[in-house]
C-alpha cells in the first residue's frame, strides 16, 4: 500500500482509497504535503489539520471545474467536479460525528457528484427504496438503452458511501460487462446515517429485500438475474441478505467479514488496525447504540454463523492475503459454512496480484475486475 505517513494505517488508508476512487496524484500529494508532520501523532490526532488540507485541495478542484464550466468544456469540469467531490467525501469520512465542519463538506460532496454525473453524459437515476415506515437513498447505474440486463445490488461497508463506491470502478466495470448496479446508502452508511438517522442492523434482509423488490420491477433489468454484491462489512451485510432472501440469484463479497461482531472484542484489546479515526463513537453512531455496553450487547447478533448455511444461490469469497483490519480465517470460515452453495468459489489475492489489503485499497482494480467477471460469467451460466 502506497503509504506516506509513516506508522499511520488510517491515514494512508484514507490516502489509497481517495485514488481507488478517481484521485490525481498530484492533487492527493499536495492534500498530503502539509499533514505529514501531524499525522506523526496517530490516527485521532490531528484530523482537523487533516480535513483542512483536502478540504483546501478539494475547493480549488471545485473552482477549477467551474472555469471549465464556464468555457464551455463540460467534460473536462464534470472530471474534475467529480475528483472534488471524491476529495469532500474522503475528508468528511475521517472526522468525528461532531465536527461540525464535516457536514458542509459531505453536503458540497453530494452536490458535485451529481455535477459530475450529469455533465459527464452517465446514466444514473437517483432514487428511494422503502425502509421499514421510511427509506433510504441509492442510485442506479444503467446503460441508457432500456435494455433488460442483469443487475447487482451493492451495499457499502463501516464507512463507505455509495457515491465512493461508484467512483471507485464498480460501476463502469460492471456495465462494460452487461451488468447494471443499485449503489445503496443503506441504513448505517452515506445519506441513510447522516441525513435520515436510520441506523445499521444485524438483519440486513430488511433493507436488501426492498432493493431486490426495487431491480425486479424496472423494465430494463432481467429479475432472475438480481445478484447482491458487499465490501468490507458488507462481507457480513450481503451473505446475511442473500442467505435471507432466496430470490438473489447470486452473492458475492470484496474482503469477507464472517464474525464482524466477535472482531470487536479484539478491537477492544488493540488487536488489528482501524479503518477511520474516533473508530468507537463512529460504530456506536452507525449501528445507533448510546454506550459500549449496549453496542458490544449487540455485537453477538452480528455474525454469519448460522446463516451462510441458507445461502444457496452462486457464491464468491475474495480477499486480501495481508489484509490488517479482517484476519484472512473470515474468508476461510464463509466458504467453508457455504456448504449448500450451488456454486461456490473462494479467491485470495496475493502479492502477484499487486493487491493483498482490505478490499484491495492498495491497488483497487484486481479484486474489482475479478468480481465483475466472475457475475458476468456466473450470470450467464444462467441461461
Amino acid at each position: 500500500m502506497f503509504e506516506p505517513f509513516k506508522g499511520n494505517y488510517i491515514w494512508n488508508l484514507q490516502v489509497n482509497l481517495a485514488l481507488v476512487c478517481g484521485g490525481n496524484h498530484g492533487e492527493v500529494d499536495v492534500a498530503c504535503r502539509p499533514i505529514i508532520e501531524a499525522a506523526a501523532s496517530g490516527g485521532d490526532a490531528g484530523t482537523a489539520k487533516l480535513f483542512d488540507s483536502w478540504i483546501a485541495v478539494a475547493d480549488q478542484v471545485c473552482k477549477n471545474a467551474e472555469e471549465d464550466e464556464k468555457h464551455g468544456y463540460l467534460l473536462s469540469a464534470g472530471t474534475k467536479y467529480g475528483r472534488a467531490s471524491g476529495y469532500y467525501l474522503s475528508a468528511e469520512r475521517m472526522q468525528s460525528r461532531d465536527y461540525a465542519p464535516r457536514w458542509a463538506a459531505y453536503d458540497k460532496g453530494l452536490a458535485l457528484y451529481k455535477k459530475y454525473v450529469e455533465l459527464s453524459g452517465l446514466h444514473v437515476d437517483f432514487i428511494d427504496i422503502p425502509f421499514d415506515d421510511d427509506s433510504y437513498p441509492a442510485i442506479f447505474v444503467h446503460d441508457g438503452s432500456g435494455t433488460a440486463r442483469p443487475a447487482l445490488v451493492s451495499c457499502n461497508g463501516l464507512d463507505s458511501m455509495k457515491e465512493q463506491v461508484m467512483m471507485a470502478g464498480h460501476g463502469i466495470e460492471n456495465l462494460r460487462r452487461g451488468i447494471n448496479t443499485l449503489f445503496v446508502d443503506q441504513p448505517g452508511t452515506g445519506e441513510a446515517l447522516r441525513k435520515r438517522g436510520l441506523a445499521a442492523v444485524y438483519d440486513t434482509e430488511r433493507w436488501a429485500t426492498p432493493a431486490w423488490e426495487y431491480l425486479a420491477g424496472r423494465s430494463d433489468v432481467i429479475s432472475s438475474k438480481i445478484g447482491m454484491f458487499g465490501l468490507s462489512l458488507g462481507g457480513y451485510y450481503a451473505p446475511r441478505a442473500a442467505a435471507n432472501e432466496s430470490r438473489f440469484a447470486l452473492c458475492a463479497v470484496m474482503g469477507a467479514n464472517h464474525v464482524w461482531g466477535e472482531r470487536q472484542k479484539e478491537r477492544l484489546a488493540k488487536d488489528g488496525e482501524n479503518p477511520v479515526p474516533h473508530y468507537w463513537d463512529h460504530v456506536m453512531w452507525v449501528w445507533g447504540k448510546d454506550n459500549m455496553d449496549d453496542f458490544m450487547a449487540y455485537m453477538p447478533n452480528v455474525t454469519l454463523d448460522g446463516q451462510i448455511e441458507k445461502l444457496k444461490m452462486p457464491f464468491l469469497v475474495t480477499h486480501g492475503a495481508g489484509d490488517r483490519q479482517i484476519p484472512m480465517h473470515n474468508a476461510h470460515r464463509s466458504y467453508e459454512q457455504a456448504v449448500n452453495s450451488v456454486k461456490r468459489h473462494l479467491r485470495i489475492f496475493t502479492e502477484a496480484d499487486f493487491e493483498i489489503e482490505h478490499c484491495g485499497a492498495d491497488n483497487g482494480t484486481a479484486m474489482r475486475d475479478y468480481i465483475a467477471d466472475w457475475c458476468a460469467q456466473t450470470f450467464a451460466e444462467m441461461e
